[in-house]
């Protein structure tokens, strides 16, 4: 069997990384400049934190504030019409999985114009070209979108979350500064983390996971065990580790895919707008305890990734250790653990289901799943 590993070309990490920026635009003589962002982020200051860098070094950019929370294809078509305005050979990507992913899609069409839908970008592309370059500096820590070959698009129409998997696609350049994270809300650090420990527990049981994916796996599970809760009430020190977490996180699953709980969190999304970090952690501990079932031998080493002692545990056991683990962190912080929870209704089970099952994340799941698979877990979790 032949495994393949994908990584980004260079990284930085560190408190005011930021500053490595404007050297490094002008060292790959870049002239004209998309920053790609959200209103929130400019209307509370952390977007001018980066434009600040680019002011001081007198690069020129033109800024696209326009990204939505779980953006759509309008969205992104939008953000095409800027960059090909303005003639942009290089994004600059502020913000979280949103933007980034945003940023993703614009660079992507821009070079790959016969993909102008979208839609056809669902699964593993095959496009042709590298898409425009990419700077990426994440502002939540979670989503690792700025280390992995993801990204992922709501169809309004549909509505449906198109999920897109492209080696063309991933970012020449990431700055995680922890820095650009301190003004996570609380509710927003929280679910980012719990996004990466998803992230982390659906890869490392993956049908392809291996020795390399299963480092990055692990380290991350421990790190966000150990940090969130503390990062979250904005710890210096677990604020850097989760931004870290996040990252290897994104090592790994970029690589090896992710399971159900994605598939089933992605229509939440594209239905009920909700939080993508949110929609994961509620149904992380549900499909952790259904997939227990197939991937009981793997639950070990994510048990003592938490720190919690197994010696003269069975399997089945260690499986009940790690989901009562997941629920007791998500407890302490205080995210939605029911769809009730969320206003979700129960006559659109049998939809999400049938949306769920062909969702691009289902195949990497361990265990087989129908429909009648999916709507159970939506009912328990309900």
């Amino acid at each position: 069997m032949v495994n393949r590993i994908v990584l980004n070309e260079t990284s930085y990490f560190g408190w005011n990384a930021r500053e490595n920026l404007a050297s490094e635009i002008k060292k790959r003589k870049f002239n004209k400049v998309l920053v790609v962002t959200d209103e929130t982020l400019m209307n509370c200051g952390v977007t001018k934190k980066v434009l600040n860098c680019l002011d001081a070094a007198r690069i020129n950019y033109q800024v696209f504030d326009k990204v939505k929370p779980n953006p759509t294809i309008a969205n992104c078509h939008e953000g095409i019409m800027v960059c090909q305005e303005v003639n942009a050979d290089v994004i600059v990507a502020v913000g979280g999985g949103s933007v980034i992913d945003t940023a993703k899609c614009i660079g992507i069409v821009i070079k790959n114009p016969s993909f102008y839908d979208i839609n056809s970008l669902e699964g593993v592309a095959n496009t042709e070209n590298r898409c425009l370059p990419i700077i990426a500096l994440p502002t939540t820590a979670g989503t690792a979108a700025e280390v992995t070959i993801n990204y992922v698009i709501t169809d309004e129409k549909n509505t449906v979350k198109r999920v897109c998997v492209d080696t063309n696609d991933i970012p020449i350049l990431s700055i995680i500064d922890t820095e650009l994270m301190a003004e996570m809300p609380k509710m927003t650090a929280a679910a980012t983390g719990l996004d990466a420990l998803t992230h982390a527990m659906e890869g490392y049981i993956t049908k392809a996971a291996w020795e390399m994916t299963d480092m990055f796996h692990l380290k991350s599970m421990e790190l966000t065990y150990k940090n969130l809760e503390n990062a979250v009430n904005k710890d210096v020190d677990a604020m850097d580790k989760m931004a870290l977490s996040q990252y290897i996180a994104g090592m790994g699953f970029s690589n090896v895919g992710l399971g159900i709980v994605h598939s089933m969190a992605h229509q939440l999304g594209a239905t009920y707008d909700v939080a993508h970090g949110i929609a994961c952690s509620l149904f992380l501990p549900y499909v952790l305890e259904w997939n227990g079932k197939v991937a009981k031998e793997r639950y070990r080493a994510m048990a003592n990734a938490f720190g919690i002692d197994t010696n003269g545990k069975s399997d089945d056991e260690c499986v009940k250790l790690v989901v009562n683990a997941v629920r007791t962190l998500e407890t302490k912080l205080g995210v939605p653990q029911h769809l009730s929870e969320l206003n979700v209704k129960k006559e659109d089970f049998d939809i999400l289901a049938s949306k769920a099952l062909v969702d691009p994340c289902t195949g990497g799941n361990p265990r087989e799943v129908t429909k009648e698979d999916i709507i159970n877990l939506l009912e328990k979790a309900y």
